[in-house]
């Protein structure tokens, strides 16, 4: 087992575009870490960098408190599984796990003890007479994963490995890679665009975006005190409401002139941006405003309903606002809802972007 350093990794395309720009990350021995961001926010070329797929521009990479930015991606102790499984498809399954560690020139009785003890941790000890294309996308997955794990490496690096699945196949391969990953305790860096899968795996988080890191820390902790509107606006699903205010003697003003009551509120002079995740909101059946709480009036331009709980899509102060609600209380045919924000769950930031801390 071993750890990931990143020190100032920097990665430059020809004379001027910066696609990573001076990252540092810092990954545990045994944990598992998270890079997401949308496309083109550097995240592939950053693990391309740990893998030794790519050169580095400025900045170390050290794998086990060792500098490995000269060595090459053989040397590095590392398995890489990527979103194109790669299998060969004349072979069968247990030659496709056996094959790299033949070509190493591993003992034969060792490799079938590899292989087959790879196979029964990923179920697919009754598959290994099969080739490829008798498998489902789920089984030729894990094919890939138990190719890289009978290396056993000091460091798994996953590439969006889960993008060809579908939805509920997604789902179910979330869960066996986080439980396969703590059964083996190999550290893991881990990419992806899908913010849901990068919440429910990582023990680390890391939001990039534009070539630069956003906000580290635990899933959770990012999620309750993103440090931008990018991390707000990217985590969470439907994402943190955003809304422009500025303050006068009276309150908050919204874009449209609405004005709010904002007793206690401190804001910057040139305004800020009021956060709120669509199911911190209250729904209120009164008219008077609520003691420890900010009220919008909300038009209503659409609900939809998901089962145990229905969005609720409207204008709230000429912006978009989405609320969540509880099972089937909110009706199509209503066209005005008010909504209170508790205190406590209300975020700031500035014009900049940047997280408010509270007065």
């Amino acid at each position: 087992m071993a750890n990931v350093e990143l020190t100032n990794v920097r990665k430059v395309y020809g004379s001027s575009v910066e696609a990573v720009k001076g990252i540092n990350i810092a990954v545990d021995d045994g944990a598992l870490c998270v890079l997401v961001g949308p496309s083109g926010c550097g995240k592939s070329t950053l693990l391309r960098m740990i893998a030794g797929l790519e050169s580095i521009t400025d900045g170390t990479v050290k794998i086990d408190n060792k500098v490995v930015n000269e060595l090459g991606p053989a040397e590095r102790d590392i398995a890489m599984v990527f979103q194109n499984y790669a299998l060969y498809p004349h072979m069968k399954v247990y030659d496709n796990m056996a094959y790299g560690l033949r070509n190493r020139g591993m003992p034969k009785d060792q490799i079938d003890k590899r292989v087959k003890d790879a196979a029964q941790i990923l179920e697919l000890t009754q598959l290994l007479e099969r080739r490829p294309k008798e498998l489902s996308g789920g089984q030729r997955q894990r094919v890939a994963m138990g190719r890289a794990i009978v290396r056993s490496p000091k460091v798994f690096l996953f590439d969006e490995p889960l993008s060809n699945l579908d939805a509920k196949l997604r789902g179910q391969m979330r869960v066996e890679i986080k439980n396969l990953q703590r059964q083996l305790g190999v550290t893991s860096v881990y990419v992806t665009h899908d913010q849901l899968e990068a919440m429910t795996l990582a023990d680390i988080l890391v939001v990039m975006n534009a070539g630069s890191v956003e906000q580290i820390g635990a899933p959770l902790d990012i999620y309750e005190k993103p440090a931008s509107t990018f991390v707000a606006s990217f985590i969470g699903a439907p994402p943190m409401n955003l809304v422009p205010v500025t303050a006068d003697h009276s309150g908050l003003v919204l874009k449209d002139g609405t004005r709010i009551g904002a007793e206690g509120l401190v804001l910057p002079a040139d305004g800020a941006f009021i956060g709120f995740r669509p199911e911190d909101l209250e729904v209120s059946a009164g008219s008077d405003t609520h003691v420890g709480g900010l009220v919008l009036d909300l038009k209503v331009l659409g609900v939809e309903p998901v089962g145990a709980e229905s969005y609720v899509y409207g204008i709230a102060g000429g912006e978009r606002v989405v609320v969540r609600v509880p099972g089937r209380s909110a009706s199509q045919t209503d066209d005005h809802l008010r909504v209170i924000i508790p205190k406590d769950k209300l975020h700031l930031f500035g014009t900049d972007g940047k997280r408010i801390p509270p007065a």
